[in-house]
């Protein structure tokens, strides 16, 4: 038996607002923006650069216990992992495109981390390389 997350399900408040968000800020490919009109929605799927794994699918909140959820899925605790093959240039250039670090890079035994919001709040671990 093979198995694999394909995609996990980020609330937000705005499909276009997200969008610009993890396409610019972050620099994320838009990987599907499709209308689904049987439902009313759009299927908003979005992958960090060079990602082969798991994809984020961006899903408008559209009940007000889900508007409540947005920025907070995990109550305040880290909920999605970045990692990257250069923590530096990355940590710099998301600094240099506004992102807001609320924990200042660390040296850990799994490698550099830093935690950063994005748009709406929610905890996001940038990971890079442990030391060789």
């Amino acid at each position: 038996m093979q198995q694999n997350i394909v995609h996990v399900a980020l609330v937000v408040r705005d499909y276009d607002e997200a969008i610009e968000f993890y396409t610019r800020t972050l620099q994320f490919t838009l990987v599907e923006d499709t209308y689904q009109p049987e439902q009313d929605k759009r299927w908003v799927v979005v992958a960090p650069p060079g990602s082969t794994g798991t994809n984020l699918l961006l899903a408008r909140a559209s009940t007000p216990e889900q508007e409540r959820a947005i920025g907070a899925q995990t109550g305040g605790r880290v909920f999605l992992f970045l990692r990257t093959d250069d923590f530096w240039r990355d940590y710099r250039e998301m600094q240099s495109r506004g992102v807001r670090f609320v924990r200042e890079p660390k040296q850990a035994p799994y490698g550099t981390v830093a935690v950063f919001e994005d748009l709406y709040g929610n905890r996001w671990d940038l990971l890079g390389p442990a030391p060789a």
